[in-house]
């Protein structure tokens, strides 16, 4: 890659993370669609629907943590207003009945579709005068850079 389509790339990603960090999305979401949450309940929603990391695997308070990139207390705590909200569940595990796993609940999955429906919304009028072509190229070549940066 050329320094200077380095040099965009990662200014143009320093702007996309100030913009996520404040929670633009998320908070036009609980907006728009009246949701009596902490945004942090919001991503709990988002990563239990994600699904875990490999088949066989299964959500779990400590995954959640992880993905939000907090300790297991902080975790707990913040998936425990999940369930208060009636948005997550826990369920005995199927592989062994001392463990929980989590799910979302009726309510859970209505957010996702909410939140998803939101910040798809915002991003089609990023792309409003894009052509469809741009916009297949731009989501290819985006999931490629997100897959690759992953690994």
């Amino acid at each position: 890659m050329s320094e200077d389509a380095a040099d965009a790339v990662e200014r143009s990603m320093v702007r996309l993370r100030r913009g996520m960090s404040r929670q633009r999305l998320g908070k036009a979401a609980v907006r728009e669609h009246h949701l009596p949450v902490d945004l942090q309940v919001l991503h709990v929603v988002d990563i239990v629907d994600e699904g875990p990391d490999r088949p066989g695997q299964e959500m779990s308070v400590g995954l959640v943590a992880a993905r939000l990139g907090v300790d297991a207390s902080r975790g707990s705590r913040i998936v425990a207003e999940a369930v208060k909200h009636d948005y997550v569940r826990r369920v005995a595990s199927q592989e062994d009945g001392r463990r929980i796993h989590l799910e979302l609940t009726a309510a859970g999955r209505e957010a996702v579709a909410a939140t998803r429906g939101t910040r798809k919304d915002h991003f089609a009028k990023a792309m409003g005068d894009w052509t469809a072509d741009e916009r297949r190229e731009f989501a290819r070549l985006l999931t490629r850079f997100v897959d690759a940066y992953e690994d």
